[in-house]
């Protein structure tokens, strides 16, 4: 008997965004009711302080008021909320989920890099299918994951450097000169040089909002579009040029380009270093950017447990 639909909603309480989905889930095949992506900036300043702004933390409290209402008038009949980076470094990060807790009606799993990493995995490959063994990128705000596998994460790296964590260390204006940027670049590098992949992979899928972003940057487009960058290549040399293009832009310029939501100028550049690095240690010549990726991998899990 073929399972039925399941309506699942899930949260991604992240370094620089909070996000939602809200999908019907049939045999491990998702359907988007509602996708909403808030660029909060909750974990500016954490990696200096150890502790969330109270602007911030009031911002991401108000969306996720807004999420559980969506929930609610969407009917999910399962949730589940995360909280990844910036929660794990915050020693308020406790406080921060006790609110979050009574915003949404669930408390949000502070879930660890690996796990982090796992469900990246799960979301972007299957909502981008191909070669195996697959090399999942996620560079998000606070962290980087690197996750190789065939049907499964088999070696996983969580670095702790993203585009909100990097721009706030190493990159606090712009433009930013081109012997910064070598330098910041080979910082990055350094630090990814702990990844030793169990072998080649065979492609590259970059997920989330910096690989999402420049891949609409890269394509011209006038307004992003989910369709158009999913599946869209990235080479190294495109990520360089793009690299070297935001280097000379004033964040005000950044917030300029037509298919960019604005609140993510400050810290576009930072994430473009950190990708263009993380491809580089493939050994691959380009990546393939995933619309799909922690969120739908949340809501699969949420669909296929019992």
């Amino acid at each position: 008997m073929a399972r039925a639909v399941v309506r699942v909603g899930a949260i991604d309480i992240g370094t620089n965004t909070v996000r939602l989905l809200v999908a019907d889930v049939e045999l491990a095949s998702l359907t988007d009711v509602e996708r909403i992506v808030e660029v909060v900036g909750l974990g500016r300043g954490v990696d200096a302080t150890r502790h969330f702004d109270p602007d911030r933390v009031e911002q991401a409290i108000a969306v996720l008021m807004t999420y559980r209402d969506r929930l609610r008038q969407h009917g999910a009949a399962r949730i589940r909320a995360v909280a990844t980076s910036a929660t794990r470094d915050a020693e308020d990060g406790e406080a921060f989920l006790q609110r979050a807790t009574m915003a949404l009606g669930t408390r949000p799993d502070l879930i660890t890099g690996v796990e982090e990493a796992a469900l990246a995995f799960r979301g972007a490959t299957d909502g981008l299918r191909g070669e195996t063994p697959a090399l999942v990128l996620d560079p998000g705000g606070g962290s980087t994951e690197f996750v190789f596998g065939h049907d499964r994460p088999e070696y996983t790296v969580t670095i702790d450097i993203g585009s909100v964590r990097l721009t706030d260390r190493l990159l606090p204006e712009r433009p930013a000169a081109p012997d910064r940027v070598e330098a910041v670049a080979a910082e990055v590098a350094e630090m990814f040089a702990v990844v030793r992949l169990p072998s080649m992979p065979a492609r590259v899928i970059g997920v989330a909002g910096t690989f999402t972003s420049l891949a609409a940057i890269a394509l011209g487009l006038t307004a992003h579009d989910r369709s158009l960058v999913h599946g869209a290549a990235l080479s190294l040399e495109e990520l360089d040029r793009l690299v070297e293009h935001l280097s000379g832009l004033t964040v005000e310029e950044t917030a300029a380009i037509p298919s960019l939501d604005p609140k993510r100028a400050p810290v576009l550049l930072g994430g473009a270093i950190v990708a263009g690095e993380a491809v580089r240690v493939s050994g691959l010549e380009e990546a393939f950017v995933s619309e799909s990726d922690l969120l739908d991998g949340i809501a699969l899990d949420l669909a296929t447990s019992d």
